[in-house]
């Protein structure tokens, strides 16, 4: 399969809104394979590219949509999107940030975002998921899962940003409807979110869950995102502290953040460990290859005061084995089909074979 992408469109100035399967490949002279294997997990061998448009299977729009937004060159995604369609070309592209922008639609346009709302999807949207480095090899230099043994009481974990502050509540819900109000007044093209407070939304489920005894709960609370650290953030204390509470529990809770998706459900998954998943109305990758809910605690939004129930069956239903098997499973699926180079091997692949 050939890939093609309009170089001319690159910004190094915007290199964060760059396509996420071209970081890998567009980088300074003398960047060689291995480290391209080292840092991003794929290899110059895994993509072909063409610099020629005609000769391209699929063709992927070089910046993010928002890029195109921010500074006012909309006209130029549009106008390739057109030629790519004269050409009968598919194009995919990337709408980035915890919001996402409104693009319009196109038939012959394709886009991955990580957040958005599942129901609000068009037929054109897809998931993304939020690509994040292997956490056991980073932090804990090895590929194999701390396997967790089989417990009566589940171990329920958490380490992260949770409010039970109604004050601090209205104020992110009023932050919301300030945002809101300039995406429906034409003032910005950012899309509209949910009124909801995610800080207290996860309070709330984790203090649902501490009042049940039938299961084990390992929270460590912070009052701001990252416990406010700012700098050297991998080699933080407090990043240490996030990994040994996944290390050291079995289900890990998972809540959107500031945007309708959780990067701690990757984390969680690439760790070997079983997400307790609040679904907001998320979108998920691949959801119409496989069924999440063999690999996650699945609770609705509205069901969320009884997620410590949920939880217990959920664990009570589980053999030694199972629980076990899970565990390796969800690795897996991760380093499969949810890092840079496995989904988009499978993504690109369905792609060809006209599946979307």
């Amino acid at each position: 399969m050939k890939l093609y992408y309009p170089i001319s469109h690159y910004s190094k100035d915007h290199r964060g809104l760059l396509f996420p399967l071209l970081k890998p490949f567009i980088k300074a002279e003398g960047f060689t394979d291995a480290q391209r294997i080292a840092t991003y997990g794929v290899s110059e061998r895994d993509f072909e590219y063409t610099e020629h448009l005609e000769e391209a299977d699929v063709v992927i729009l070089t910046m993010a949509w928002n890029y195109y937004t921010k500074t006012k060159q909309e006209g130029l995604a549009i106008t390739f999107i057109n030629e790519c369609a004269a050409l009968n070309k598919k194009v995919i592209a990337f709408n980035a940030g915890d919001f996402g922008v409104r693009i319009p639609y196109y038939g012959n346009l394709i886009v991955l975002r990580p957040s958005g709302y599942k129901s609000k999807f068009t037929d054109n949207e897809y998931a993304l998921p939020a690509f994040i480095a292997d956490p056991l090899k980073k932090y804990f230099d090895t590929d194999k899962v701390f396997e967790r043994p089989y417990q009566s009481k589940a171990v329920i974990g958490f380490c992260g940003q949770a409010n039970l502050s109604r004050f601090n509540a209205v104020k992110e819900i009023f932050k919301t409807l300030l945002r809101n109000i300039k995406c429906y007044m034409g003032f910005s093209k950012d899309e509209p979110q949910q009124l909801l407070s995610t800080s207290f939304l996860r309070a709330s489920v984790l203090k649902t869950l501490q009042k049940l005894k039938d299961v084990k709960t390992n929270f460590i609370f912070r009052k701001k995102y990252r416990a406010g650290v700012t700098s050297d953030k991998d080699s933080h204390k407090t990043t240490m502290e996030f990994h040994n509470n996944l290390k050291d529990s079995d289900y890990m809770v998972c809540v959107r953040g500031a945007g309708n998706f959780s990067v701690r459900f990757y984390e969680t998954l690439a760790m070997g460990r079983i997400p307790v998943f609040i679904n907001t109305d998320c979108a998920l990758p691949f959801d119409k290859e496989f069924n999440w809910k063999n690999h996650v605690v699945w609770v609705e939004y509205k069901d969320r005061n009884q997620v410590a129930q949920k939880v217990k069956e959920f664990h009570e239903a589980l053999s030694k084995e199972d629980f076990i098997d899970l565990q390796l499973a969800n690795r897996t699926l991760w380093e499969d089909k949810l890092t840079l180079g496995g989904f988009f091997k499978m993504f690109l692949d369905e792609t060809s074979m006209n599946n979307f």
